[in-house]
C-alpha cells in the first residue's frame, strides 16, 4: 500500500518538515495579526521587532484588511468568480474564499503554498459553499507553469482569474526574478484577469531595521522594496484606481477605516487588470 493511502504517514512527514527552532514568516505574521499558530521562537523575534519598529503590526493588520476589500471588489463589482491565491499563509479570519464566497457563493478559490506549516493547517482553508469550490495546492511559485497546470483542475483558465500574491514576493531576493514570476503567472491567465499585490516597503528607517533584524534571525529572508519596484509588477496591466498606494488607502471602507495615526504604513499595494 502506498504512502498516499496513509493520511497518518503523510501528516507525520509534514510535521517532520517543520522547524520550530527558527522563526517562520507565516507563524510570525500569524502572531502579528492575532492568530494562535506560532511558537516561542516566533513570538521572541516578533517582540524584538515590535521594540525596533512597532509599526510592523499595523502593516500586518492593514494588509489583511486590504485583502478583504480587494477580494470584495473583485467578486462584486468586477464580477470575478475565480481566485488563485499564491503564498497563502496560515488560516485566520476572513480568508480569500470566505470573503469571495460571501459576495459570490459560486466563487472558486485555489490556494497555493509549499510551506509545511501551511500544509499542516490546510484543512482549515478547504471549506466552501455548495455552489463554489476551494482547493489547496502544495506547490512552488518558482514553477509558475506547473502551478497554473495544477490550478486548472479547479479553475477554468479561459475565464478571468484574480491572481493574489500578498506579502509573499519579498521572499524572492532578486527583483527581476520576482517580476518574471509574476509575468509568467499572468501570461497563463486570460484578458480580464486581475493581479493583486501587497508587500512591505523600504519607506522608513524603522521598516528597514525591522527587515534586517528579521533576516538576521535565521528565518527565510524577506526583502523590502521601493514603491517603484512594487509598481513594476503591474507593467502591462491597467491599474485600478487609486493606483499604487499604502494599503489603508486602497478604497478604504468608511466603516472600518484605519486610525489616521496608523494609516501611514510601510506597505504598498495595487490591483491591475489584464487588457
Amino acid at each position: 500500500m502506498s504512502d498516499s493511502e496513509h493520511p497518518i504517514s503523510a501528516a507525520a512527514r509534514t510535521r517532520d518538515r517543520i522547524d520550530t527552532t527558527k522563526p517562520h514568516s507565516a507563524r510570525f505574521w500569524n502572531y502579528f495579526v492575532g492568530g494562535k499558530d506560532h511558537y516561542e521562537v516566533d513570538r521572541q523575534i516578533g517582540d524584538e521587532i515590535k521594540e525596533i519598529f512597532p509599526g510592523l503590526v499595523d502593516v500586518a493588520v492593514t494588509s489583511r484588511q486590504f485583502l478583504g476589500r480587494a477580494v470584495s471588489h473583485l467578486a462584486g463589482e468586477a464580477g470575478v468568480r475565480q481566485f488563485l491565491d499564491i503564498g497563502t499563509g496560515l488560516p485566520t479570519a476572513d480568508n480569500t474564499h470566505e470573503v469571495a464566497q460571501r459576495v459570490a457563493p459560486d466563487a472558486r478559490i485555489v490556494y497555493v503554498d509549499n510551506d509545511p506549516i501551511v500544509l499542516a493547517h490546510a484543512n482549515a482553508l478547504l471549506t466552501s459553499t455548495p455552489e463554489g469550490r476551494t482547493t489547496y495546492l502544495d506547490a512552488d511559485m518558482y514553477a509558475p507553469e506547473a502551478v497554473l497546470q495544477a490550478a486548472a483542475d479547479t479553475l477554468d483558465l479561459s475565464r478571468p482569474v484574480a491572481l493574489m500574491i500578498l506579502n509573499t514576493l519579498g521572499h524572492v531576493a532578486d527583483h527581476d526574478e520576482a517580476r518574471d514570476l509574476v509575468r509568467r503567472l499572468m501570461a497563463g491567465l486570460p484578458s480580464g484577469s486581475h493581479l493583486v499585490i501587497s508587500d512591505s516597503t523600504a519607506t522608513s528607517e524603522g521598516m528597514i531595521a525591522a527587515s534586517a533584524a528579521y533576516n538576521a534571525s535565521g528565518a527565510v529572508p524577506y526583502y523590502v522594496r521601493s514603491i517603484g519596484e512594487i509598481a513594476a509588477f503591474f507593467d502591462g496591466l491597467d491599474l485600478l484606481d487609486p493606483g499604487i498606494v499604502q494599503v489603508p488607502e486602497w478604497r478604504p471602507d468608511p466603516r472600518t477605516a484605519t486610525d489616521p495615526a496608523t494609516a501611514a504604513v510601510d506597505a504598498y499595494c495595487g490591483v491591475g487588470r489584464k487588457p
